[in-house]
């Protein structure tokens, strides 16, 4: 018997909310679409999932054990569907990179270089992703590499090295009260509201909200950005504020924000990330080496990487803080 995967998702959706309104607010599909989709999977398997109820969805014996390893067989067709994906770019001499915003600021040019000098008729695919997705793709292999901003959610399932190292900025409208000051204390910024990243970016969120050096203080939310310009037009418009990279003083000036360092919060790094395997493929490898020797001004280490430990830097792997 041959099941849809798409029918195996939307039964996972419904047995993890118990709840058809909900699962299909989850799946941006409409609730009798979902309803006709349940009833076809019932269908095929020919016995019932579900037994349906005023309050929910209750699973059955038999949906119960299909809920017990759905999710195992939807992870073993994401990943294979990820590698092939990434080998036939490969075979196609095209190497996806992932990044977000500024990616590794203007070492990005140089490494890109680097690499295509080592692998001549090589091309690298810039990817581009919004806030919800702070793996540039790389959790999800839509990428074979990536130019991370660390600390990232998940990056203990990378191997990565650490390329750059800069401070934390503010960002402020060019009307604020602190706009004229050269360096800022964050406790000075504490009761501010911020501009935030999705709530989806999970602890990425948390370190540019600052929250380990809040002591406790709570946070308040001006404004979600899902990405460079409606983050740039939040703080404009007087929202919020929000801490950034020094780099991005640089990348995204514009005459009615202003950007400040600050003290009193620790720095942030860029690293270049890769998934850990046992064997990493030749181009990704070559890819790193060129970070590397980008990042020293000479050649490459010559070693392969491994998804070992970060190294260039202090190590940035830490918990979610909530």
């Amino acid at each position: 018997m041959d099941i849809d995967t798409r029918l195996l998702r939307y039964f996972v959706a419904v047995a993890d909310e118990g709840h058809l309104t909900r699962a299909a607010e989850r799946l941006f599909i409409s609730q009798p679409a979902l309803t006709k989709q349940i009833k076809q999977l019932e269908a095929q398997v020919g016995v019932p999932l579900f037994v349906r109820s005023r309050t929910g969805m209750a699973l059955t014996e038999a949906g119960t054990a299909l809920a017990g390893c759905a999710p195992a067989v939807l992870d073993t067709w994401d990943w294979a569907l990820r590698g092939t994906k990434g080998a036939a770019a490969r075979s196609a001499q095209v190497l996806r990179v992932g990044f977000v915003a500024s990616a590794a600021n203007e070492l990005t040019q140089l490494i890109i270089a680097e690499f295509t000098r080592r692998r001549p008729g090589w091309r690298v695919q810039m990817r581009q992703t919004a806030w919800d997705d702070p793996t540039a793709g790389l959790a999800s292999g839509e990428a074979d590499a990536a130019l991370l901003r660390l600390p990232c959610p998940g990056q203990d399932a990378f191997g990565i090295e650490v390329l750059i190292t800069e401070d934390r900025w503010v960002c402020l409208p060019a009307s604020h009260r602190l706009a004229d000051h050269e360096i800022i204390a964050f406790d000075e910024l504490l009761d501010e509201p911020y501009v935030a990243t999705p709530e989806s970016s999970g602890w990425w969120r948390d370190f540019w909200l600052a929250k380990d050096e809040r002591e406790g203080r709570p946070v308040t939310i001006g404004a979600v950005a899902h990405n460079p310009d409606e983050w740039l037009n939040a703080i404009a418009n007087g929202y919020g504020i929000s801490l950034t990279p020094e780099a991005t003083a640089r990348f995204y000036r514009r005459p009615d924000v202003v950007y400040r360092p600050v003290t009193g919060v620790g720095p942030s790094r860029v690293g270049v990330a890769w998934p850990k395997a046992n064997q990493v493929p030749d181009a990704v490898q070559e890819f790193v080496r060129a970070c590397v020797a980008v990042r020293t001004g000479g050649e490459g280490t010559g070693g392969e990487p491994t998804g070992g430990q970060e190294t260039g830097g202090e190590p940035t792997g830490r918990q979610p803080t909530g």
